[in-house]
């Protein structure tokens, strides 16, 4: 039995995924940092084992009924584990926030100001003091009751919703309206209310126009559709919807990014007319702190809070001075890890998960929390090398203060600074799941089967490939005058038919630029009439843009949100397969289609899982588990539909089988072949076909994204526009992504991709680097040219970076 005060955390027999019954002792009160290629099995075993079994324990202890509100993860796969404190996570939740939550509340900071101006703001004469929720625009007592807490409004009229007047409601006058059945719905229940759709828009009465645009009412009516030939359409109730609140629903309601698109080309929006933006109520707004608001200091980036703060609380009453020294000491940690440029009222959805992970970890530095273990996902994902020494500062604190730090990373400079090293390999899936190394860092020099060991240690002759000469730009798209948050009267040239590095400090206006403004306008004029004009509100003028045929963004997002989005069906591969089945002899016999073999509508699946595969056990106050399906014992589909074999694998063999042993199943078979041919091109062979979207790492949904664009017939110049493609990616992951990006610049096609990877910045032919700092201080262009001749640039916080990867 091991003794109470045992200093190690001991893991034995995990075997969460793809981890082989895993043995290893890790030392606590230390940094501790897990290393592997992407699938190697490192997050299941310091996020699947380590930190659900320290979860799974805390839960235990709560009583029964309090644990049936919280939401449970389920033991892991592991025979023991021992010498395990409580544990936090910060993961990077790839999922947005809502748009309610910024800064401010992320930090808990929103909660202290608020503070602050309730007990020791300079109110008007005779005022009554409010408490601090008056002063939140999340609360039904302070937020603004025109704009309900949001600061701007979206209206719409006459000129937006009908943009020709001269055509007729059948014609398609109300160009807001949806399309196909539903314009046809809203049409007919209109006439069957007995308005004219056949007249011009122009001559109906001004008082029918009025109502049918912008009435609140929603009359039921019986709707006679009009017989087709051959077809019986039945009489139905119909409701109708005006113009304008269908819109509206449309703008705030939809999940779908080009619904809302939509949506917003038919609206206007600007700051409320009662708050000014604020979100509040007069009542807050008249109460002042340092001659400010509280919407006026929230607006303030964090660097500059701090300053109006200290100068406000050195003199003031003693209230004021503890306050005011409360909200500094956690302004400080936030801007000691270089996040000083954010302002309290930023939205959350418009940070990037690197940002809320680092905020996170402000929060809980401030905590004071010792003898716990802290789980990272990539903490220096998003960061730009010169802030990762703030970075390891703030760990080190951490540890100091006695408390353990597991770390999941890729960026050697933080591996280097390690007390200890876990390394997970060699490869990935069922090739992955050992660890080959745990002990210092220098003793995975001695294993020679590990992928990390060359990266780690590049001095040996082992390093990346060395840089070749820059390409020559065959054309140029310009920019001129961008306007966006903080990139401000910028001209940017972004060369064509190259590779293109942004890099900048966080905050600096990278993805402002490349993702809104150049995504936007480009997105634009390839959309012609379907434009939403987003992009061109950014810039005075652009050019070049005609040689750009195609523009594609590849993103780290989910390929999907539920289990039954996977690998297979969002590359298409999941269609050929499907075919291949309907047409073996048996499949013919029985008249089974395609759509047979699908399990996600009933025809062929099984129906007690719904085609999911395992059925939810509720156990009330212990976790719900998930057990296989009683009937289809996991394999989704009905005995019938599983009866139909190819080359001797059932459909649900098959999508058991991983991408490498896919590719060899389906030789001679090209609709299967191309697909994953290019998944294994991008690194992805480890993958089983029917593997859940949920299962997906950020990089490897962004990389099955890759695959499903490079598979396609590609007709014309094509710009590809990435953001951190390198996040969640081991350096051996990214030399086959870069493999991939510049094999598309040597088809003829452009790749811009905002980076804080030196590596690939180095191997670049043009480099636009932001800066000098963020936020106020940055959204200018430093330096543009060639890797070496922004490496030499004086006023560049990346040039001293690149030098080095350079090797000069």
């Amino acid at each position: 039995m091991q003794s109470p005060h045992d200093p190690y955390v001991r893991v034995r027999g995990a075997r969460e995924h793809n981890l082989k019954n895993v043995r290893v002792d890790i030392p606590r009160d230390t940094l501790t940092v897990f290393t592997g290629v992407s699938g190697s099995g490192k997050s299941s075993l310091a996020f699947g084992t380590i930190y659900a079994e320290a979860q799974r324990r805390y839960f235990e202890s709560v009583a029964p009924y309090a644990r049936r509100l919280i939401h449970q993860v389920g033991a892991p796969a592991v025979g023991e584990i021992t010498g395990l404190p409580p544990a936090v996570s910060l993961e990077q939740r790839r999922s947005a926030p809502g748009a309610r939550s910024s800064v401010g509340t992320v930090t808990t900071l929103s909660n202290s100001l608020r503070m602050l101006f309730s007990r020791a703001g300079d109110y008007p004469p005779g005022a009554e003091r409010l408490d601090s929720d008056s002063f939140s625009p999340n609360t039904a007592v302070g937020a603004c009751p025109e704009c309900h807490g949001l600061g701007r409004i979206h209206r719409t009229d006459e000129a937006l919703l009908v943009p020709d007047p001269s055509l007729s409601i059948r014609e398609g006058a109300i160009a807001a309206w949806p399309g196909a059945w539903q314009g046809k719905n809203l049409r007919d229940v209109l006439d069957a209310l007995g308005y004219d759709v056949d007249r011009p828009w122009r001559e109906l009465d001004p008082k029918d126009r009025e109502w049918i645009l912008f009435t609140d009412e929603q009359p039921v009516v019986t709707v006679h559709p009009v017989r087709d030939a051959g077809r019986i359409q039945r009489p139905y109730q119909g409701t109708y919807m005006s113009a304008r609140r269908y819109v509206l629903h449309t703008f705030a309601d939809t999940k779908s990014r080009s619904l809302r698109a939509k949506a917003e080309r038919f609206l206007t929006s600007a700051p409320c007319p009662v708050c000014g933006g604020s979100r509040l109520r007069p009542e807050a707004m008249a109460v002042t702190f340092a001659g400010r608001t509280i919407a006026e200091l929230a607006g303030l980036p964090l660097s500059v809070l701090a300053e109006v703060l200290a100068g406000a609380g050195a003199g003031g009453e003693e209230t004021a001075r503890v306050l005011t020294a409360d909200l500094l000491a956690r302004i400080g940690t936030v801007t000691e890890l270089g996040l000083g440029y954010l302002s309290l009222d930023r939205t959350a959805p418009t940070l990037s998960s690197g940002e809320l992970q680092r905020l996170r970890l402000a929060t809980q530095l401030r905590s004071g929390l010792f003898g716990v273990v802290y789980v990272l996902d990539e903490p220096s994902a998003g960061l730009h090398p010169a802030d990762t020494e703030a970075l390891l500062g703030v760990l080190g604190r951490l540890k100091e203060a006695g408390n353990s730090v597991f770390v999941v990373e890729h960026q050697m400079d933080v591996v280097r600074r390690a007390d200890w090293l876990v390394d997970v390999g060699p490869l990935a899936g069922e090739h992955g799941g050992r660890v080959l190394h745990s002990g210092p860092p220098e003793g995975l020099a001695q294993v020679p089967e590990s992928a990390t060991r060359r990266f780690l240690f590049p001095e040996d002759g082992r390093g990346p490939a060395p840089v070749g000469e820059p390409r020559t730009p065959s054309g140029w798209i310009r920019l001129t005058g961008v306007e966006r948050h903080n990139v401000r009267g910028v001209d940017a040239a972004f060369p064509l038919g190259v590779f293109t590095a942004v890099t900048g400090v966080s905050g600096s206006g990278k993805s402002t630029l490349v993702g809104q403004v150049l995504a936007g306008v480009l997105a634009d004029r390839q959309a012609g009439e379907e434009a939403t004009g987003v992009g061109e509100r950014f810039c005075a003028s652009v050019t070049g843009f005609d040689a750009v045929d195609r523009l594609v963004q590849v993103d780290q997002k989910p390929i999907g949100r539920t289990p039954r989005s996977n690998l297979a069906t969002y590359t298409g591969l999941f269609d050929a397969v499907r075919k291949l089945f309907a047409r073996t002899e048996k499949a013919r016999e029985r008249g089974y289609g395609a759509g047979r073999f699908s399990f996600n509508v009933s025809g062929g699946r099984c129906e007690t899982c719904q085609g999911e595969g395992f059925v939810s056990v509720e156990l009330l106050f212990l976790p719900s588990t998930y057990a296989p399906c009683p009937d289809c014992h996991g394999a989704r589909y009905n005995p019938e539909t599983l009866d139909v074999t190819l080359d001797g694998l059932t459909i649900a063999q098959v999508l058991d089988l991983t991408v490498e042993s896919a590719a060899s199943f389906f030789s001679g078979t090209p609709a299967a072949e191309r697909a994953l041919r290019t998944l294994l091109d991008v690194g992805l062979g480890y993958l089983r076909l029917g593997q859940p979207a949920t299962e997906l790492s950020g990089g490897e949904a962004q990389r099955i994204k890759l695959a499903a664009e490079l598979q396609r017939t590609r007709r014309g110049h094509t710009l590809y526009l990435l953001d951190e493609p390198t996040t969640g990616l081991h350096p051996a992951d990214v030399e086959v992504l870069m493999r991939q990006l510049h094999a598309l610049v040597d088809g003829g096609n452009s790749v811009v991709v905002v980076e804080h990877d030196m590596a690939v910045v180095a191997g670049a032919d043009h480099v636009i680097d932001l800066g000098p700092e963020g936020g106020d201080r940055g959204g200018r262009i430093v330096a543009a040219g060639t890797p070496a001749e922004v490496a030499r640039s004086a006023g560049s916080r990346t040039a001293p970076y690149l030098a080095k990867a350079l090797g000069s």
